[in-house]
């Protein structure tokens, strides 16, 4: 899934048409591509950037961090890319498609069992998923999504994958599992903390957090494409990003801080 509006949300095929139809808006707009476990966060932060910085757009497209960084290979025209990986940042930079000297570090994501289920006593950690009362787990797709990739992890040992098969329901990215879970259409998932602390999730259902040592430690990078190398309004937005404002705001939504 991939949306886009004015400071969150569309396709991102709709980016690159409005890249090319408006390209004086460039000078003042930033196109973010950003992991999906961001997209209540980001609309915290991008009211304060916009707030600070009343001459600048921002165009956001949120989705997997994977399928955003087949995109940009592919030439999609963002200028910031907020991965809920490392790896991927890296990546365009090892390829020439991203500044070196941008790449930060901007928070640490955690990783919940959620359900809306008062029944499901979720405090009792993995184990909880062997109950027949859970015939639907939800998480992102592990292809692409550095969260689904986590809760595989989690889960191979915990010793359940396997046995879990046939209850796994592959959201496209680990908002899509989330809706899942608050829809009732699953009887828990495997989400990030960020979305369950939202504003718009946090008063529903109970969550339990897994531990960090089950799973690769969700590092999210952030990094300006060569696009948005040359982009100041993109390169006020990174270095926003390090701030102490941002960095309060994702402390409220749940992510651990880098130093």
């Amino acid at each position: 899934m991939s949306l886009l509006k004015p400071g969150c949300g569309a396709a991102a095929l709709t980016v690159f048409a409005l890249f090319i139809s408006t390209p004086a808006q460039t000078r003042q707009t930033v196109f973010l591509a950003a992991a999906s476990d961001l997209v209540y966060c980001l609309e915290d932060l991008n009211a304060v950037f916009m707030k600070e910085n009343p001459g600048v757009s921002l165009q956001v497209a949120t989705g997997s961090s994977g399928n955003f960084f087949a995109q940009i290979k592919h030439g999609a025209p963002f200028d910031v890319f907020l991965s809920a990986n490392l790896d991927y940042p890296k990546a365009l930079v090892r390829a020439g498609l991203a500044d070196s000297s941008s790449l930060t570090i901007y928070a640490i994501g955690r990783l919940v069992l959620w359900t809306m289920h008062s029944e499901i006593e979720v405090r009792r950690g993995l184990a909880v998923l062997r109950e027949a009362r859970i015939r639907k787990l939800a998480l992102a797709n592990p292809e692409h999504a550095p969260y689904g990739r986590a809760a595989k992890a989690a889960l191979e040992q915990a010793q359940l994958w396997q046995a879990l098969q046939s209850k796994l329901v592959i959201g496209e990215n680990i908002a899509q599992a989330a809706q899942f879970v608050q829809s009732g259409n699953v009887e828990a998932g495997i989400v990030a903390l960020s979305l369950v602390l939202s504003p718009r999730l946090h008063k529903l259902g109970t969550y339990w957090e897994i531990p960090e040592t089950s799973h690769p430690r969700l590092e999210q990078g952030a990094v300006l494409t060569r696009r948005g190398a040359g982009n100041p309004a993109a390169q006020k937005y990174l270095a926003f990003l390090r701030s102490a404002a941002a960095r309060t705001i994702f402390d409220r939504y749940g992510f651990r801080l880098p130093n």
